[in-house]
């Protein structure tokens, strides 16, 4: 089988064919949920485009499973404003909508605001290229991005890993740093797990991130770490970076069961 182009090949301006780069580790027929977030997110800046604003928080619902494939994506302005102003999407496959998502966007630009009184905490310098772990080449996406962990890539427990994918994410488009960004920041759960992932499930159904800037440059650091309840939920916490430091943190909610 050919390497595939893209995460995305778009038909027109709704409609996009998911490819095998988007294939979830959980079941090889969906998707992951990072590339339709970060869909519905290009979309939503595509479609309304405001260089006074930037996008301060996303979160994404993802209402069921999302099959590898035709996949349509719908926008529209919730609250609009000249500060602060809320989108909202959704991608539909077969005619069900399987993602919301929302995003509220802030002004940025209208004013000089000096240092924060706290430091800003250093990011870890990217390491040298890593053979990559044997579980990311068993599903699309996982062997769709170069991945150089800073530590956790041998066993369970927190992780730090330095990503970028090795392909567009939109056949024909260019890939800005913001997608990369959304697009990974979904793996959190995945390299922080607290359980062998051949054995148990701790899927997210909702992804949740707060931007202080825009990201820069086509790296994005993932540290991640996961917390566990007895009764089958979780919380995975993240922080996302690039070279000039953090910029971002997130958040997923887990389901966590015995795969069967």
């Amino acid at each position: 089988m050919a390497d595939p182009v893209a995460f995305y090949e778009p038909i027109d301006d709704e409609t996009f064919v998911a490819t095998v780069a988007t294939q979830s580790p959980w079941d090889t027929r969906l998707q992951h949920g990072g590339p339709p977030a970060a869909l519905i997110a290009r979309m939503m800046t595509t479609r309304y485009p405001r260089a006074d604003m930037r996008i301060a928080r996303l979160s994404a619902e993802f209402l069921g499973p999302i099959p590898i494939g035709t996949v349509r994506v719908q926008t529209r302005v919730v609250r609009a404003g000249k500060r602060i102003e809320m989108l909202e999407g959704s991608i539909e496959s077969d005619g069900k909508e399987v993602v919301l998502a929302r995003a509220w966007r802030i002004a940025a630009g209208g004013q000089t605001v000096p240092p924060a009184s706290t430091p800003p905490d250093v990011v870890p310098a990217i390491p040298g290229e890593q053979v990559r772990a044997p579980w990311l080449r068993e599903f699309g996406y996982g062997a769709a991005s170069e991945w150089r962990y800073v530590y956790g890539m041998e066993g369970l427990g927190p992780a730090a890993v330095w990503l970028r994918p090795r392909i567009p994410f939109i056949a024909g488009l260019p890939t800005l740093p913001l997608d990369r960004a959304i697009l990974l920041a979904d793996s959190a759960n995945g390299i922080s797990g607290e359980l062998p992932m051949d054995d148990w499930m701790f899927v997210p159904p909702s992804l949740s991130l707060a931007f202080e800037r825009y990201p820069e440059g086509e790296w994005t650091l993932l540290e991640a770490r996961t917390t566990l309840s007895n009764d089958g939920l979780g919380i995975t916490s993240l922080r996302l970076g690039d070279q000039h430091g953090y910029f971002g943190v997130g958040s997923q909610s887990l389901f966590v069961a015995r795969r069967i």
